[in-house]
C-alpha cells in the first residue's frame, strides 16, 4: 500500500486530548479499511503565521499513514467536515522515517541552547555612555595586542 504523512492543525480551543481524539477517529476510520498508522506525533499549541477562521494558534498532529487511496479520500473528507480542524495536508511519501521529525528536534534544541555571547552595543543601551574604543570588540583587540607585546600605533 502506498505511503501518506498527514499534518493537521486544531482549533487552539480544543484540549490536546481532543486533538488525539481527531487523531483516533482517523486512525480507525483507516485501520477499518485494512490501512495502519505507522507514527503519530503531537507538536504541540504553535503560532500560525496569519490568522485563519479568526484563530492565532493551532495544535499541530503528525500522522504517518499506511492506507489505500480510497481510504486517504475518505479521511480527508471526515477532516474537512469537523469543525475542528482548522486546515491539513496529506502527502505521498516514499517511507515513513521513523525518527522524530524536525520539528521535533527542534523544539528540543531550542531548550538546550544556552548562553550565545554578550549583546552587541545597540541603539538603545542603558544609561551609562560609553566612549568609542569602550565596546567589547575593541577591548578583546586590545587585550589581545597587549598579550603580544606590540606597540600600538601612536605609541612608539
Amino acid at each position: 500500500m502506498p505511503l501518506y504523512e498527514c499534518v493537521l492543525m486544531a482549533r487552539n480551543d480544543v484540549t490536546q486530548q481532543q486533538v488525539e481524539a481527531i487523531a483516533d477517529q482517523v486512525g480507525a476510520q483507516v485501520e477499518a479499511e485494512g490501512g495502519a498508522i505507522r507514527k503519530r506525533e503531537y507538536w504541540g499549541l504553535r503560532s500560525l503565521a496569519y490568522k485563519i477562521k479568526k484563530n492565532r494558534k493551532a495544535h499541530y498532529m503528525l500522522l504517518g499513514l499506511d492506507a489505500l487511496p480510497a481510504s486517504v479520500n475518505e479521511m480527508e473528507r471526515q477532516l474537512r467536515l469537523n469543525e475542528d480542524v482548522l486546515r491539513f495536508m496529506t502527502v505521498r511519501v516514499e517511507a515513513i522515517d521513523e525518527a522524530p521529525s524536525a520539528v521535533l528536534t527542534r523544539k528540543s534544541d531550542d531548550r538546550e541552547r544556552g548562553f550565545r555571547g554578550p549583546k552587541p552595543a545597540g541603539r538603545f543601551d542603558s544609561g551609562r555612555r560609553r566612549g568609542y574604543d569602550d565596546r567589547e570588540e575593541f577591548r578583546a583587540r586590545d587585550e589581545y595586542r597587549s598579550d603580544r607585546d606590540e606597540p600600538r600605533p601612536g605609541e612608539e
